[in-house]
């Protein structure tokens, strides 16, 4: 089903709820003083309203016993729940309520435009870090979050995101899976990232999946459901921490490499599928990379998934390889209209 079909019911039922309770009251005295006192359609409607609404009007026409019994029995019976009705219909359209409907909505219909994008589920720590990359490299993304109160400090922020359990279907269909590139799983609880890979994993068999770590005994079991990468960041900066102390030359100059296009030098990749087919197939130097443009070819990738430091020159680029490219950003961008990368 379309994600707009699977739109949440919960920030309208209750307002139709009450609507639906209001109406019956109201025919239902209507209907009643037609029968009991055998008055109008008119007159038994207002009626029915200056009686349950208790403004104090006098009565359209002097009732009988049967009547009077009639309105007795229609103040005790409506007096809370008119009451409730319209305090639940004010709530909704006074206090704003709606509005999330038709936000909740729109993103929705967002979400349904998407195409090879990435899903983020959790917005902490870790999700913010995977949202600011993502941002600077211009991929298209929707976050999923579940805690109200991270919902209301973000919703004035120009991202697109979807309030839900990630852990459920309906959320991930929402939010496109079956279009998305890729799934980045950042939840505290390492419980449920290994659900929300299993659900991924089974919805879309081609997903590259992501996810956070906790405690290393929960690396496999992500891997085994269905994980590409699993990562522990805090085993990650620790261990940045103690090679500040081992080799901080190295590591201060790879710091200094950035993958977000904003810093003095760039490294980014270059698949086999984004090379113009005149290019597929020839060895890196038949590409002349460095004299074109002054980027050097530092990495290469088999088919196989090994990594290669340093390729020869007569290394061949086949299918379902990877480049990968050190140079400054102006240097990678004529390299990109060099090769005619996309």
């Amino acid at each position: 089903m379309k994600g707009g079909m699977l739109l949440n019911f919960r920030l309208f039922s209750k307002v139709i709820y009450a609507f639906l309770i209001l109406m019956l009251i109201i025919c239902g005295g209507t209907i009643g003083f037609m029968v009991v006192e055998g008055w109008s359609l008119l007159d038994s409607f207002f009626m029915t309203i200056i009686t349950i609404s208790t403004v104090g009007f006098n009565e359209v026409n002097e009732l009988s016993p049967n009547g009077q019994l009639f309105t007795s029995f229609l103040i005790i019976t409506s007096f809370g729940t008119f009451a409730y009705a319209v305090s639940a219909i004010t709530s909704y359209l006074v206090g704003g309520e709606y509005r999330s409907y038709f936000k909740e909505y729109k993103t929705v219909k967002e979400a349904d435009k998407l195409q090879n994008h990435v899903i983020i589920c959790g917005y902490g720590r870790v999700g913010k870090q995977a949202v600011a990359q993502l941002d600077a490299h211009r991929d298209s993304f929707i976050i999923l979050e579940n805690d109200e109160e991270i919902i209301t400090d973000f919703s004035n922020k120009d991202k697109l995101f979807l309030s839900g359990d990630a852990t459920q279907d309906e959320i991930l269909i929402k939010a496109g899976i079956k279009r998305a590139k890729a799934l980045i799983t950042t939840l505290p609880s390492d419980s449920d990232n290994l659900f929300v890979v299993l659900t991924a994993r089974e919805i879309n068999p081609t997903l590259k999946i992501i996810s956070r770590a906790s405690k290393s005994t929960s690396v496999k079991k992500l891997k085994i459901a269905g994980a590409d990468n699993v990562i522990m960041p805090d085993s990650l900066g620790g261990a940045h921490m103690a090679s500040l102390v081992a080799t901080p030359d190295v590591i201060e100059f790879l710091d200094h490499i950035s993958i977000q296009g904003s810093a003095q030098v760039n490294l980014e990749s270059i698949a086999f599928s984004e090379l113009p087919d005149d290019l597929k197939n020839k060895s890196i130097a038949e590409l002349n990379a460095y004299q074109l443009t002054g980027c050097t070819i530092i990495g290469f990738k088999t088919p196989a998934g090994e990594y290669v430091i340093n390729p020869s020159p007569e290394t061949h680029i086949i299918p379902h390889s990877k480049l990968f490219v050190l140079g400054a950003p102006e240097q990678i961008e004529v390299l990109n209209q060099v090769l005619g990368v996309k």
